[in-house]
């Protein structure tokens, strides 16, 4: 990199044209801005958890939440934030703390998928502005919206040949297959965190849902569960068994 010739006699109450071009490092990670809804935080941890435990032997892939996008020296000078709910970048280093995702410092990459958690006074722009830039500017492959609060607004576009969006079909089970990730998008109703409610969750291609890491201990528990009592009545059939020829089974 050559190094830059500053001109000493100037007075530098005014930026020169070179520090208009560098990235600007005063940048801002949190807006202060709550979500719109505790449903709607509980919404992103899900999608990010349940993906992380999918893939947990992986570390070439990158997702994250309600953090901003940094796309161009311009939008950051002028701070106009861009903060998805839900993204995810493949083929990164996914073990680097990150506290925004800052498009210059990885090599030009945008997220591969895209989910906004909708609001009433989000979806005019999540359908509209954000999808624009998504769809153009950040060339995202899959792009879905969903609101919490009403489980038949779930939508979905990828991109074409063309790189315009098309929607996306759901399939008979009112899915949208994203495929990006390899993963089915749709609802799922149950409880999480005291609230039974239609949650927006991963499905995997056979159409099993893809868990959060306390229903996979869940699920190994009462597997284990099951053996232990599958091996009682086994041993107390033996027992009775035993017994039946004359036997005492605790001597043996």
């Amino acid at each position: 990199m050559s190094d830059i010739a500053i001109d000493t006699t100037k007075n530098f109450t005014e930026p020169e044209e070179w520090e208009l071009k560098l990235p600007p490092t005063d940048l801002i990670y949190d807006d202060g801005e709550p979500l719109e809804s505790n449903r709607h935080r509980n919404g992103i941890n899900i999608l990010i958890r349940s993906l992380n435990q999918y893939w947990r032997e992986r570390q070439d892939y990158y997702c994250g939440g309600n953090m901003f996008i940094y796309y161009s020296i311009e939008q950051a000078k002028n701070r106009d934030f861009r903060g998805p709910d839900f993204f995810a970048v493949l083929d990164v280093d996914g073990t680097r703390e990150r506290l925004s995702w800052i498009t210059w410092e990885e090599n030009g990459r945008y997220p591969d998928i895209i989910i906004e958690l909708m609001s009433p006074s989000t979806t005019k722009i999540d359908l509209n502005q954000k999808k624009d830039l998504y769809e153009r500017v950040f060339k995202t492959r899959n792009y879905l919206v969903y609101n919490p609060f009403e489980p038949a607004s779930l939508r979905g576009w990828e991109s074409s040949s063309s790189r315009h969006y098309q929607d996306i079909p759901p399939n008979s089970d009112g899915r949208f297959w994203c495929d990006t990730l390899g993963l089915w998008v749709g609802t799922w109703e149950g409880k999480i965190d005291g609230e039974t409610v239609p949650w927006l969750r991963f499905f995997d291609p056979d159409g099993n849902l893809v868990l959060l890491p306390e229903e996979v201990a869940q699920q190994q528990a009462e597997v284990a569960q099951q053996q232990a009592e599958a091996a009682e009545q086994r041993a107390e059939r033996l027992a009775a068994r035993l017994r039946a020829l004359g036997e005492d089974p605790d001597q043996i």
